[in-house]
């Protein structure tokens, strides 16, 4: 029966799948997590609860059925298990190695909560992709019927190639416009291999390519083509350029050479990564093999980083925040695994201004006390009058977070809605702007958010184009 596979968290530990060791994977860009064996895959899926209100599905930005492809996993039907989580994410075997678990579905586990370790959901996720591409079960997408009408997307990151899928199943003509020489957004270059390797994006935009999907790249909208010719050619366009523009540093040095953005030095990495020639990288610029690296922020970008700076071969990582521990942006796994590889955590410090002529030599770090909590109800860093320090750098690394580009400006298109952030306004559910047949997705609207979070907006977009498209009145052939 099934339910005998099942409730085993009480007789069966949290086990995630094995780690490579801190000394050998600080040396490489590989995936750090190895992979389930089936029948562990089985084991751990079994000590689902299977609670009358899964609070992990609730807590999942896709809803996805997890209580169900738990239980056919433990009951050995992977097929089945894959083809239900597929059902609700594009991209399952990328949100099981990149999701933050520990904030999402994990963190919000019923048997979490009553103190026996959560299940390993996003690790037996992304287990059944993998083993689903291993066995064929991954199938070509061959619409029933071709459709007339096409489907401009801005930005192949994930909120762009979830709709694109979505679109091109229902026989939808589809073009992807990015400013790149790689489909893939911040999973190809901003996320390092180490969290997801770069073969596991290029398969499924290998799927959408095979699938008719058009991707234009190394094309920037408002210098090689204008937003006015996309609209033109197409019945619908997608707006998902994720949000690019760095947050700046203030304080006296923060030109100096040595001083870079989280984004460009990422984007590098993978780069050298892909075999392609870095300049950048072999000059030394955007290179941390030897020197003494500050990072500057608490969310995932900075985690990226400083883990970045440890397998280049840094001499010592430092990675300031404001705050502590416990009200870090960023994954508490992702400390841990930074920790274990050599990063070091300055907690409650800020930069106050940066030492060095002709580059850089240190930073001016402000300590700081968690006063009063902020709107948000988090404790407001404070400075402490007089407490600062210098800390020795050869390379810092700002990585403060992401704001949207001027899109009207740089598109030449005025009308384009958007908020007092410089977000796109677009209405809820449907994804809709104000401008006709236009429509926007993911960090564009949101602000930085998750890969996950895009997905959804993506297909939410592409179902409420596929049901706009359906209601179009015919038009009669001349």
């Amino acid at each position: 029966m099934a339910g005998q596979r099942m409730l085993k968290f009480v007789t069966v530990g949290k086990e995630m799948p094995a780690k490579r060791g801190a000394e050998e994977r600080a040396h490489d860009f590989g995936e750090i997590y190895r992979d389930y064996a089936k029948e562990k895959a089985a084991e751990q899926a079994g000590r689902c609860s299977q609670c009358g209100v899964p609070y992990c599905q609730t807590h999942c930005p896709l809803h996805n059925n997890i209580p169900d492809w738990l239980m056919l996993t433990a009951e050995g039907r992977l097929q089945e298990a894959y083809e239900l989580s597929q059902a609700t994410n594009t991209f399952p075997e990328i949100c099981g190695r990149i999701c933050p678990q520990d904030r999402l579905c994990e963190g919000n586990c019923v048997i979490e909560m009553s103190g026996h370790g959560t299940v390993t959901i996003g690790a037996i996720e992304k287990y059944l992709t993998d083993n689903a591409f291993e066995q064929g079960w991954v199938r070509p997408i061959r619409p029933e019927a071709e459709l007339d009408q096409s489907v401009g997307i801005i930005g192949a990151g994930p909120g762009g190639l979830a709709a694109a899928d979505r679109l091109r199943r229902a026989g939808v003509q589809v073009t992807v416009y990015d400013r790149y020489d790689r489909a893939g957004g911040l999973m190809t270059y901003g996320i390092p291999g180490f969290k997801l390797e770069k073969p596991v994006v290029m398969k499924r935009i290998e799927q959408l390519e095979a699938a008719g999907v058009e991707f234009v790249l190394n094309c920037n909208v408002g210098e090689d083509i204008s937003f006015a010719a996309i609209r033109g050619q197409h019945d619908a366009v997608i707006i998902a350029t994720g949000v690019y523009k760095s947050r700046a540093l203030s304080g006296p040095g923060s030109d100096l050479p040595g001083i870079v953005r989280a984004i460009d030095y990422l984007t590098v990495s993978n780069r050298q990564g892909f075999g392609d020639e870095v300049p950048e990288y072999d000059s030394g610029e955007l290179n941390a093999e030897g020197k003494r690296v500050v990072v500057i922020g608490g969310g995932d970008t900075a985690m990226d980083c400083v883990r970045t700076a440890i397998r280049q071969g840094a001499t010592s990582v430092k990675c300031l925040y404001r705050r502590d521990r416990e009200n870090m942006p960023g994954s508490q796994r992702e400390v841990a695994n930074a920790e274990e590889e050599g990063v070091e955590f300055v907690w409650l410090s800020t930069p106050d201004g940066f030492k060095g002529e002709s580059a850089v030599t240190g930073v001016r770090v402000q300590r700081m006390r968690l006063g009063a909590p902020d709107l948000t109800g988090r404790r407001a860093p404070e400075p402490i009058e007089g407490d600062v320090v210098t800390e020795p750098a050869d390379l810092v690394i700002k990585a403060l977070g992401f704001e949207p580009e001027d899109l009207p400006g740089l598109w030449g298109e005025k009308a384009l809605p958007v908020t007092r952030w410089g977000t796109i306004r677009a209405a809820h559910g449907t994804h809709a702007t104000e401008m006709p047949g236009v429509y926007a997705v993911g960090d564009i609207v949101r602000g930085a958010s998750l890969v996950v979070w895009a997905i959804r907006d993506g297909r939410e977009a592409a179902d409420a184009i596929l049901a706009e498209l359906a209601d179009a009145p015919a038009v009669a052939a001349e």
